[in-house]
């Protein structure tokens, strides 16, 4: 069974997210649990602990379906101690946030060398900016996202989430979320069978298909290959639809978050609805 939604707004508090992702007929979702655009944040209140919980039961999602992303600012691989630190304390405070509100999963981009540092050193500090957090919180799997390898960013290649992988101590507790958009653009066809099967037969070979925690559904408006990040909706942009109905027809995606970041959100019970109608 597939469980498709999208990045749900939290505003007023990341209780209203299950009530917004049931709005357009999702049945997985993702939220930011603070604003993702700054450092702090207040802490979780219990009205907004106890009310993400009970919402999550009124509208009928399991918390195995919520995949939550984390702040645009935190780099896990900084080339200096002060940004390096900086994005570790708050990382490790997005995944506490997780575990007061029981989510099982934190989605995150990996970071960015920014000319500063050899790669494989910035990798090693992604790895250990994980493995600090993992050993300060309890439940909650780290889930690298692939990125589009824009400008310095890392996480691009099958083998550099590999290789952040085998860094980590916990491998109960790690795993990745493949963005159909960033592979794609990263270099990744997927457009036919032969492609489509190639990819993820070179995901499972080089990573593993066990460490894949869910999916980010985003059609791209950049050709194969451009390494530019610009998302496009299902079906409207260098992807087309194939992909998506392969997916949707594929056991190996079965329990687990299958999530749009489309940019028009005011489509997104739409595209939810012709997902599932891909499904033969």
């Amino acid at each position: 069974m597939k469980h498709v939604g999208a990045h749900v707004s939290a505003g007023g508090g990341v209780q209203n997210a299950p009530e917004n992702a049931h709005a357009i007929g999702a049945k997985a979702f993702a939220l930011f649990t603070k604003n993702q655009r700054q450092w702090r944040a207040v802490p979780l209140t219990s009205e907004n602990i106890d009310g993400f919980k009970e919402n999550l039961e009124k509208f009928g999602f399991d918390i195995n379906y919520v995949l939550p992303h984390d702040s645009y600012l935190i780099n896990l691989g900084h080339p200096e101690a002060e940004g390096l630190q900086k994005s570790r304390d708050a990382f490790l405070d997005e995944m506490q946030r997780c575990e007061q509100l029981g989510i099982k999963l934190l989605n995150f981009h990996p970071g960015s060398h920014l000319s500063k540092i050899d790669p494989d050193k910035s990798l090693q500090r992604i790895s250990e900016s994980i493995n600090l957090a993992l050993d300060k919180t309890r439940g909650v799997t780290a889930v690298i996202e692939n990125t589009a390898g824009q400008g310095t960013n890392l996480g691009f290649t099958f083998e550099q989430l590999a290789q952040i992988i085998e860094q980590v101590e916990d491998k109960e507790r790690v795993g990745v979320c493949i963005d159909t958009c960033h592979a794609f653009v990263a270099g990744y066809d997927m457009r036919t069978r032969d492609t489509f099967d190639d990819t993820f037969g070179r995901l499972d070979s080089i990573v593993g298909l066990k460490y894949l925690k869910g999916l980010h559904l985003n059609d791209a408006k950049k050709e194969l290959g451009s390494r530019v990040d610009r998302h496009e909706s299902i079906g409207k942009g260098m992807l087309g639809i194939a992909p998506f109905a392969m997916i949707m027809n594929d056991p190996r995606f079965d329990h687990m978050p299958l999530i749009l970041e489309t940019p028009d959100e005011t489509i997104w019970a739409e595209e939810i609805e012709l997902l599932y109608s891909l499904v033969e």
